[in-house]
């Protein structure tokens, strides 16, 4: 069994730091590990799908794979805005069940790459039974900014995360 390029990255990476990408969305600073990200790619019209949730905003072709694109706005309950020459889409490698899939994140824009120590991360905080921040793998804080990382792994259920992954098999 040959071993993906993320998973290699990830074992060779030194065991004492991490490197996170930091994006802005909503006023808001959020991070995910540098390892998982593919590309970046300037917003692009994408072809929209039936019968999926309306935060996956639709596909687009990737070298022949199809890459589906979720509005991470939407996805996490967030007053929607147009989108102006800032806005990206980050392209995500995601492992979910062992199958590695590519998707797209829409953001605000991208804002930095930064140095982290695993203790430097905070865990989720306690705010309510409500409240759903399972997506967060915790917090970090970078001189006056507090970043959210997220676990990319659980932006979607599984169930849409099925769906997404028979788009790649047809």
């Amino acid at each position: 069994m040959t071993q993906s390029a993320t998973q290699h990255a990830r074992e060779t990476q030194q065991d004492d730091v991490t490197q996170i990408l930091t994006f802005s969305l909503n006023n808001e600073e959020y991070g995910v590990d540098i390892l998982c990200v593919n590309t970046i790619r300037e917003w692009t019209p994408v072809t929209t799908l039936p019968d999926m949730p309306s935060y996956i905003r639709g596909v687009f072709n990737l070298r022949g794979n199809i890459v589906p694109v979720i509005d991470l706005r939407e996805r996490l309950s967030m007053p929607l805005r147009d989108h102006d020459p800032t806005t990206v889409v980050i392209l995500l490698n995601v492992i979910h069940l062992g199958t590695e899939l590519v998707i797209g994140i829409v953001v605000d824009s991208v804002s930095d790459t930064y140095t982290i120590k695993p203790q430097d991360i905070k865990k989720n905080p306690k705010i309510g039974a409500h409240a759903h921040v399972g997506y967060l793998m915790g917090l970090v804080e970078l001189g006056e900014e507090l970043i959210l990382l997220l676990d990319i792994s659980k932006i979607l259920s599984d169930a849409h995360f099925a769906q997404v992954s028979d788009l790649n098999q047809d």
